[in-house]
């Protein structure tokens, strides 16, 4: 237990460095599409895309994962500390599958292969949002909340809905 505090303290950092990510890189997305036809551009948005996933993202998911498994392994009280542990472990994997797409359409944006719009980019965007208002969520309180989970989720949906309605300010 000694070490807790510290396994805990790199795991926040480690998350909010694989947040960073999560944050950005979509949003280097809509610049790739947007402005596809200057090639000068995209090729060093590809650069800027590559570096975030591989030497930002991907690190500190890793990094979030050990560290998160390894506060488990000190702490094995967390797994019946209630719903709230479960939830964050079904938000975690959500946000696992997001990070993942990322790589995904990096690889179709890099090989000229995808077909998303921009718009698409903006609402995809919001949702690490979404899921992180979650997981703080379940961590600060220590429960699960279905109104604030279905809350949260109602709002994410709006907010995508607006943008790809085309109904947000620009």
């Amino acid at each position: 237990m000694e070490y807790y505090k510290w396994v805990l303290a790199f795991h926040v950092m480690a998350f909010l460095s694989w947040m960073a990510m999560l944050f950005y890189l979509p949003r280097l997305f809509v610049y790739h599409v947007e402005h596809a036809e200057k090639k000068s551009f995209v090729d060093v948005v590809k650069i800027q895309e590559y570096k975030m996933y591989k030497y930002i993202g991907l690190p500190a998911f890793w990094a979030t994962l050990a560290s998160g498994l390894l506060m488990i392994i000190l702490d094995t009280q967390l797994l019946s500390s209630g719903g709230w542990i479960y939830a964050k472990f079904a938000v975690v994997l959500a946000l696992t599958l997001y990070s993942f797409s990322l790589e995904k359409y990096r690889l179709e944006l890099a090989n000229g292969t995808c077909m998303k719009s921009g718009k698409f980019f903006r609402a995809y965007n919001e949702v690490p949002t979404a899921l992180a208002v979650l997981i703080v969520g379940y961590v600060i309180t220590k429960s699960f909340s279905w109104a604030f989970t279905l809350i949260t989720l109602g709002i994410l949906a709006m907010i995508m809905d607006m943008i790809l309605d085309g109904k947000e300010k620009k």
